[in-house]
């Protein structure tokens, strides 16, 4: 598995070009990391001729389908060969218009805004529009699912917040930190996700030790590593309203295509990506039903030609976060061509 920080400027990733910060967008993304593959490829020819699939979450719902487009164009010159043979996304972005109609209608289904407020978007609102926000009345609404939603996680709606700052919570934590520590664990809260991953990671990947075992400092200059870098997208160049033609495009050339949902995410929910499915027009070939791990209920998938889409039950944005051990079998699946196990 390789694991690339995309774009440049995320992690500990970095440019000598200044001006590449500049001029950031889904297309230099994509171009860039083309570039990249290709080059890491000449430097270990071993893996050249290996099937090639393509992962990420999130906004990776655009990164990746372009990356994709990009390596099946390109691979019309036989020098340039890389064997794509499909790729899998999580909660991903998909279609501008359809992502926010599934945010607003997820969290009105799951009661965080009132019924006003959901009419009111639904009156006012037009998400396939590029005046949508011209309209006062759709901002306003809007902002009001976003208000509300900060009162709560939006990518984790059934969990709780980290507050640090809580005497109570403080108190918790060392007693777990005491007693994971004396049995030799690593120190966490055990028996569930963790409100508080994202402030342990960037404490740990600000440890000077740990920066130097990555080999992204010289051991003296320590980096800033945050969780995410969000200087870089005030000024991003561009981003496709809608990846959906390059679904049609892969799924025509026969490509693997996955995508999976955390069902109680409200960044990027189930109900997004399901429109947006709607949308592209794919044929359903099964029902409706419900996939197993460990003989339970992990969730449910719908396959269609040329496409599988499934649900994780309980799990929020990052799948993989809430559901490691189903991930594994999920990923070891779709690696492996096969349905998630559709039996107890």
């Amino acid at each position: 598995m390789l694991f690339v920080e995309s774009p440049v400027g995320v992690g500990f990733s970095y440019s000598n070009t200044t001006s590449d910060y500049k001029i950031l967008g889904d297309d230099f993304t994509a171009n860039d990391t083309y570039t990249f593959l290709h080059k890491w490829f000449d430097k270990f020819p071993l893996y050249k001729k290996r099937k090639f699939y393509i992962a990420g979450e999130s906004y990776a719902g655009k990164y990746v389908p372009e990356l994709a487009e990009l390596i099946f164009d390109m691979n019309r010159d036989p020098l340039q060969y890389i064997n794509l043979k499909g790729f899998l996304l999580g909660n991903p972005e998909t279609s501008d218009a359809h992502d926010w109609e599934g945010l607003v209608d997820y969290a009105w289904s799951h009661a965080v805004i009132s019924d006003r407020t959901h009419k009111i978007i639904k009156d006012n609102c037009n998400f396939s529009s590029t005046n949508t926000w011209d309209n006062v009345k759709c901002a306003k609404a809007v902002n009001e699912v976003l208000d509300q939603y900060r009162e709560i996680d939006i990518y984790s709606l059934y969990t709780s917040l980290c507050i640090t700052n809580s005497t109570k919570l403080d108190d918790y934590m060392r007693k777990v930190v005491f007693k994971s520590s004396s049995s030799g664990m690593m120190p966490r809260i055990m028996g569930g996700f963790d409100p508080c991953l994202d402030k342990y990671a960037r404490m740990f990947y600000n440890r000077p030790d740990v920066q130097k075992s990555l080999h992204a400092i010289d051991g003296h200059h320590l980096k800033n590593w945050s969780i995410c870098n969000d200087q870089m997208f005030h000024d991003w160049a561009d981003s496709r309203p809608s990846v959906l033609p390059i679904y049609k495009k892969l799924i025509a050339a026969g490509l693997r295509i996955w995508v999976y949902s955390g069902d109680t995410d409200g960044r990027v929910p189930v109900l997004s990506t399901r429109y947006s499915l709607n949308a592209l027009g794919v044929t359903a070939i099964n029902s409706w039903r419900p996939w197993f791990h460990e003989q339970q209920v992990s969730g449910w998938l719908q396959e269609y030609e040329g496409l599988l889409f499934a649900t994780f039950r309980g799990a929020g944005h990052s799948v993989p976060s809430f559901k490691p051990s189903s991930s594994l079998a999920f990923f070891a699946s779709f690696l492996a061509g096969e349905s998630p196990p559709l039996e107890r």
